[in-house]
């Protein structure tokens, strides 16, 4: 079996790509190793930003369809201190440009909008041979392959695809996230509830902080981050839940109990995530017939950015392609400059607010950036 256009992972950005492609009326082959769509849960809430995001939802033809999926009031930003007592607090009124939407619903509408054999489930890549002029043989997991004319890595942080180009590996940064919930809050707690709010709350100090979203169906979805080595990490016995809730708990120790709640009471097992980046100014020399985007091209630490972009490169890469549909391997060395550029300035600004979040001047260098800057984060 063959195709001419391959793209490794269905995460937001591979799927943005294979809209934009069938939009000009071009097909391409999605392959995703997850099973099926529902394989796994996709994340909190992401803020579309509409310089880059939006704009790659219109380029898509869904700007209706991601109208729909807004949560309403979502914009809504506090951050309190550790007493509980507020610093900031900025209410949504509905003027604001980067509204919430629920990951999973942003990457159904995607899904929902392209062919129904675009995405073909349970496919792993194991290995990638290039055959010369541009070709690409692909092999997976379950023992099928396929032939690419342009093959696109959005496989994320570990892309299979990224060796192709780039010897670059991500490296933890020494910050983790992890991540918990709490359901039915307005009825259950009430206390955290009401100090959540009704948007995203912050409650930072140099070295460790709570994040917040509340989601819709009265969600509190919670990234406890801290500044700890991979020793700190790997010394809890994370399916151990009480023993784990207990020693990250500890970490706050004096705090206000309703934002310690966030943890001991939390209703779903506490899942690490340590946060790996790309250097800032990851490239590659342009390879005929493969290329990258979203976090295969250019990880960064979280900070509101990484989904947008990854759209904004899909939307990209689609027109760019449809510009040059005689000659796929064409359309690449201009946007990938274009990407770098782009991706650099971005990360450079990731990692200064992961400091504001963290570093010696939180939470207040946090303040005045959501002051003044509300779509960095």
């Amino acid at each position: 079996m063959s195709t001419s256009i391959t793209i490794i992972g269905a995460g937001l950005g591979g799927l943005v790509l294979a809209r934009v492609l069938h939009v000009h009326g071009i097909a391409a082959t999605v392959y995703e190793a997850d099973a099926t769509a529902d394989a796994r849960t996709q994340g909190g809430q992401l803020d579309i930003h509409e310089h880059d995001g939006q704009i790659a939802l219109a380029a898509a033809g869904l700007t209706a369809q991601f109208r729909a999926i807004i949560h309403e009031g979502g914009e809504a930003t506090r951050v309190l201190n550790p007493n509980g007592e507020a610093l900031f607090d900025e209410p949504d009124n509905g003027t604001g440009g980067r509204p919430e939407v629920l990951r999973g619903d942003l990457r159904r509408i995607l899904l929902d909008s392209l062919p129904a054999d675009t995405v073909q489930w349970g496919h792993k890549l194991t290995s990638v041979r290039p055959l010369g002029n541009g070709q690409h043989e692909i092999e997976f997991e379950n023992g099928s392959t396929t032939v690419s004319d342009l093959l696109v890595g959005a496989d994320g942080a570990w892309s299979r695809v990224r060796p192709l180009l780039s010897a670059a590996v991500p490296e933890y940064v020494g910050t983790v996230f992890i991540e918990t919930y709490l359901h039915d809050v307005d009825a259950r707690h009430p206390a955290t509830a009401r100090a959540v709010g009704g948007g995203a709350l912050f409650v930072l100090s140099p070295g460790k902080g709570l994040t917040v979203h509340r989601e819709v169906g009265g969600i509190l979805h919670t990234y406890v981050q801290l500044n700890r080595s991979t020793d700190w990490i790997d010394a809890i016995d994370f399916s151990d839940a009480a023993s784990a809730k207990a020693t990250v708990a500890a970490e706050f120790d004096g705090w206000a109990p309703e934002l310690t709640a966030l943890i001991t009471d939390g209703e779903t097992a506490l899942v690490p995530r340590r946060i790996f980046t790309l250097p800032n100014d990851h490239r590659w020399e342009h390879t005929p017939g493969v290329t990258l985007l979203g976090d295969a091209a250019h990880l960064m630490p979280p900070s509101g950015d990484g989904a947008n972009l990854a759209m904004f490169d899909g939307a990209e890469l689609g027109r760019a392609i449809a510009a040059h549909r005689n000659n796929f391997d064409a359309a690449l060395p201009d946007f990938e400059e274009a990407m770098f550029t782009r991706s650099a300035a971005v990360a450079i600004e990731a990692h200064e607010t992961l400091d504001l979040c963290l570093g010696e001047q939180s939470p207040y260098g946090l303040i005045d950036l959501i002051s003044g800057v509300t779509n960095r984060v």
